[in-house]
């Protein structure tokens, strides 16, 4: 095997693994390929109940990609409040939030031109 490149649906699943090991909700997928002057081609949002959750959704996210495809995010930022933490894995940007800071916030609307495929919620 000659490229050791991780591709972007091994990524994809692996962060949607991630989440939904420590019961991170509400996961959405946005596809922004079909947008113009994007910074990443998928945005991941999910969220988490409290600051607690959402900092195991992170370090399962971590762990996950890790353990799976030996990568990690370029950047991380937000760990330390814990209300919405921003992973950057170049192509995918993965947004884990607190459930009220995403209802403020609403990225999904403010990608209205995205292709939204959204994860049931695992009970």
């Amino acid at each position: 095997m000659a490229n050791k490149k991780v591709s972007k649906d091994e990524l994809l699943i692996n962060i949607i693994k991630g989440i939904e090991e420590v019961k991170g909700n509400d996961i959405d997928i946005l596809d922004l390929r079909d947008i113009e002057n994007t910074v990443c081609d998928y945005f991941i949002i999910c969220n988490g109940t409290s600051n607690t959750q959402v900092n195991a959704i992170v370090n399962s996210v971590q762990k996950t990609v890790s353990k799976e495809l030996k990568d990690k995010p370029w950047h991380v930022e937000g760990a330390d409040n814990a209300e919405w933490v921003l992973m950057d894995y170049v192509d995918i940007v993965v947004h884990v939030f607190q459930k009220h800071v995403r209802e403020f916030y609403n990225i999904e609307g403010l990608w209205g031109d995205a292709k939204i495929t959204t994860i049931p919620n695992k009970i």
